[in-house]
């Protein structure tokens, strides 16, 4: 990866965010996109729309006859984290969690706090209530390290884990609070802006809300029926950071997703992007269920959609200490997340590939039924030894 992308890739994954507290990396999209010309708008719910100017050109775009079809391109700008509820005293804040997190070696662990300007300061969590089947936090109190930077009432505050920085780097390993799935948020931005340069395409980007609490402004966009108008064929893609998983090892390339922990993805374009892959990334990629969880793919094939998945392999998901490693004091307590710069240049070009004119969508299994034939007709003689 060149360092002006990856230097682009570490400002996204510096910023603050959590489950419905996404505006820093709203705003911060919004720019970059801005000033590479790139049309965009938000939906009703927040989510950021790429690649068009309005819900009118949204639906123009659907409504096209074309057989090429639309590429929405999907990934959310959440991650799990908490949100102030009320100072219990005037260092001690009590919170609710919203999402995924580690469940042991809580006590004390060390989290950053923010509002919709920044960081404001860090503390420490106290008194940690678990869900009743003890896979997540609930609530807990964050005991604040000093003074924040400003004064912030309580429920405008939000936060996750902090360690050493937001983001570093070791060799090829990125280290961060936050890379599910701000890695995908990043693919989906480079893609737009190279797309721009090089002449209009058929290519829709989703940047949503909330996904770590059940895909919510996945859902919300679905619910608004524009893609229910569509004249031409649609595919999704739904990009994300995954944990990584025996078959999809950090450092060896992106994963073809062929499915998740609900369901498997839409096979002909899956037989498409599989060997688009192979002829795009010869340095190699992964193919894999990736069952560790669910992403915004089950979604859109809950709403009808043709779907497709790529995914990078991610360490320490969620923040909890399954890989170890920098940070990471005791296994399963809280631990940054990490992922390869290899892997995630990987996702990114086999975005743009995924955009290129031509691509067999009407007949991707043509090179496999040929191959089939030909093996047949090579056994003809016994095949017609029945008679």
């Amino acid at each position: 990866m060149q360092q002006q992308e990856r230097q682009r890739l570490f400002d996204l994954l510096s910023i603050p965010t959590a489950p419905f507290r996404e505006q820093a990396i709203h705003a911060h999209a919004v720019e970059r996109l801005q000033q590479a010309g790139v049309a965009h708008f938000t939906d009703p719910y927040g989510n950021l729309v790429v690649g068009v100017d309005s819900p009118v050109a949204y639906r123009r775009l659907l409504r096209q006859h074309s057989q090429e079809p639309v590429r929405l391109f999907i990934a959310h700008m959440d991650h799990p984290g908490f949100h102030g509820r009320r100072w219990h005293d005037d260092r001690t804040l009590e919170i609710a969690w919203h999402g995924g997190s580690p469940v042991r070696h809580l006590r004390n662990a060390r989290v950053w706090l923010a509002d919709a300007r920044g960081y404001v300061g860090t503390g420490r969590l106290q008194a940690v209530e678990l869900h009743e089947k003890g896979y997540c936090i609930t609530r807990a109190r964050v005991r604040t390290e000093g003074e924040l930077r400003r004064g912030v009432s309580a429920r405008k505050l939000f936060g996750g884990f902090a360690f050493r920085k937001p983001v570093w780097r070791s060799g090829a390993r990125v280290y961060t609070k936050a890379a599910d799935d701000l890695v995908g948020v990043h693919c989906i931005l480079e893609t737009a802006v190279r797309l721009k340069r090089t002449g209009e395409r058929p290519f829709l980007g989703l940047l949503t809300r909330a996904e770590e609490v059940g895909f919510v402004g996945a859902v919300a966009h679905f619910e608004l029926g524009w893609l229910e108008t569509r004249r031409r064929p649609l595919v999704c893609v739904s990009l994300e950071a995954s944990r990584t998983l025996p078959g999809a090892c950090i450092g060896r390339g992106p994963v073809v997703r062929l499915g998740d922990r609900r369901t498997v993805f839409e096979a002909n374009a899956m037989q498409l992007l599989d060997e688009l892959a192979a002829r795009t990334l010869k340095d190699g990629y992964q193919r894999r269920i990736m069952d560790g969880g669910s992403c915004e793919a089950t979604a859109a094939t809950a709403f009808g959609l043709p779907t497709v998945g790529l995914t990078v392999p991610l360490g320490n998901y969620h923040n909890e200490g399954y890989e170890g490693g920098a940070d990471c004091p005791r296994m399963r307590g809280p631990a940054p997340e990490f992922v390869n710069l290899r892997d995630v240049e990987g996702m990114r070009r086999l975005c743009q590939a995924l955009m290129r004119r031509n691509l067999p969508w009407q007949d991707p299994w043509r090179g496999v039924r040929r191959r089939l034939q030909r093996n047949r007709k090579g056994y003809g003689a016994l095949l017609k030894e029945w008679n």
